[in-house]
């Protein structure tokens, strides 16, 4: 899949908690190179915590965080695209994040998922009528983003979804 490009003020606030939290303050106190490699280490850290956090299996899951550049690299092996898909958003997810370098290994490839980027005014009805000609088929994106939804209604501005094919 590559890189792709996230909103980086929008996603999930791993960053204000613990080690993360003391690194990123560090960091924007004094950004040394030794404050910045900290705060690189504790967001990957953060991040591969709700990776993990959310369910999904990665053998040998391993998440960089680029400070300078707002980019995760996430590598290791999943068992199906779906998985890939799912690993990617929950990195990409996050705020801070301006973009995912996906290094995953698939170990069965199937066909790639479309992505939406969430605008205001957005809901899984008017999505599902634009990806599929059918609001009824909102049940499809919701189940494919899960488990980072939680409740259909539960979207935002900026997050980004996966829309499988039927």
């Amino acid at each position: 899949m590559g890189l792709l490009s996230f909103i980086k003020e929008a996603g999930e606030k791993l960053f204000g908690k613990g080690e993360a939290k003391a690194a990123t303050a560090a960091a924007e106190s004094a950004p040394t190179q030794e404050n910045i490699a900290a705060l690189s280490k504790a967001a990957g850290d953060a991040i591969a915590d709700y990776v993990q956090a959310q369910g999904l299996q990665v053998d040998g899951l391993d998440v960089a965080f680029d400070a300078p550049s707002a980019t995760v690299t996430v590598s290791g092996v999943v068992a199906d695209q779906a998985t890939r898909e799912k690993v990617v958003l929950c990195c990409g997810n996050v705020e801070r994040v301006a973009a995912v370098n996906d290094m995953l290994t698939v170990s069965s490839p199937q066909p790639e998922s479309q992505w939406h980027t969430v605008v205001s005014g957005d809901n899984l009805s008017k999505i599902a009528r634009k990806f599929y000609g059918d609001p009824n088929k909102y049940p499809a994106i919701f189940e494919a983003n899960k488990p980072m939804l939680k409740h259909p209604d539960k979207i935002y501005p900026g997050q980004m979804l996966r829309i499988p094919p039927l």
